[in-house]
């Protein structure tokens, strides 16, 4: 048996990682796309084999031929498309951030509970090896009580206004700056390794740019079991960054590049560097993992309810800047 997809969107990860994972599984094949322009609808189903394309992709969710889809839509559409995808009987691999708010995922789980289809969430870092390898190591007990987790997750992003990921500064389409749009990977890597979150402060602003979303934020978390995280990001810091730290009661862990996969341990005794690298195509894993799922009829591994954990972290953070003033475009 084979998994038969619909690709609704057809944007820059979809061409660089979606379509390429899609296409090579082997127990996967993407059958129609859709995209608002037709024509360019055609030119990327002819690239990637698939047999139809579609502008309107409620006429995708339509086609028989095809039992899930992928949604790589602006944010804002993410709830809509993903209740009729379940209740056309099509089990649902949505982008992250899965919603706008923990209201829509709600709705997008309940439909797919209803409908008795599976939902997954494209948290793909859960599927790192080096985030495997910090797992091995907090369980152990190696560097003792987690503590503090320090992330940092830089990128510049001044999109113009004809840029085709401009949506992403515009507050109706993204639900916010990059707290929202790549903040809520580390939020799921720091669940993951540490735990619920019970208690959120932050700061949410525009220190540089003039736009309807913040380009920089910070967030302190306190987790159930204990321990503190920090997690900064910013669209408006000229060096790059993707740190992960977790400083525990007897050593440490640093990742300075968390998609390289480099990781140094340190403890009282000795301290050591390894590799572990994520695979050549980021999305493969989760994809994979979500195939499983569906054929075994079990639950992927990041599902409706990460996404929706997620989901009410986000919602703290920007709950706590209420007051937060956005330029009125």
């Amino acid at each position: 048996m084979s998994i038969r997809w619909g690709l609704i969107g057809c944007g820059d990860i979809a061409r660089k990682r979606v379509a390429p994972a899609l296409r090579v599984h082997p127990q996967s094949e993407l059958v129609s796309v859709s995209r608002a322009r037709f024509d360019q609808a055609e030119q990327f189903a002819k690239e990637f084999g698939a047999r139809r394309w579609y502008a309107d992709w409620k006429e995708l969710i339509a086609d028989e031929e095809v039992n899930a889809v992928y949604i790589a839509t602006p944010v804002h559409l993410h709830a809509a498309q993903t209740s009729a995808a379940a209740q056309a009987g099509k089990h649902v691999l949505c982008e992250k951030p899965m919603a706008m708010n923990v209201a829509e995922c709600d709705q997008m789980i309940s439909a797919c509970s209803e409908n008795s289809v599976r939902l997954g969430v494209a948290y793909y870092r859960h599927f790192y090896p080096v985030i495997d390898r910090i797992r091995r190591v907090l369980a152990s007990g190696e560097i003792g009580k987690p503590i503090l987790a320090q992330v940092n997750a830089f990128e510049w992003f001044d999109p113009p206004a004809a840029h085709p990921r401009h949506w992403l500064v515009e507050r109706k389409s993204s639900g916010g700056g990059p707290m929202f749009d790549f903040g809520c990977h580390r939020i799921e890597v720091l669940i993951d390794l540490i735990g619920k979150i019970k208690q959120v402060k932050s700061l949410v602003g525009n220190v540089l740019f003039d736009r309807e979303v913040e380009d920089t934020a910070t967030a302190l978390f306190e987790f159930e079991n204990g321990p503190q995280a920090i997690l900064s990001v910013t669209h408006a810091a000229g060096e790059p960054q993707d740190r992960l730290a977790i400083f525990g009661s007897q050593g440490s862990i640093h990742v300075p590049v968390l998609n390289d996969g480099t990781i140094r341990i340190s403890t009282k005794d000795n301290g050591r560097t390894e590799r572990h690298p994520p695979h050549a195509n980021l999305h493969f894993p989760l994809i994979d993992d979500f195939v499983e799922a569906v054929l075994n009829d079990r639950e992927p591994q990041v599902d409706g309810r990460v996404g929706r954990e997620v989901a009410r972290i986000e919602e703290m953070i920007y709950a706590d800047n209420s007051n937060f003033h956005v330029a009125q475009k």
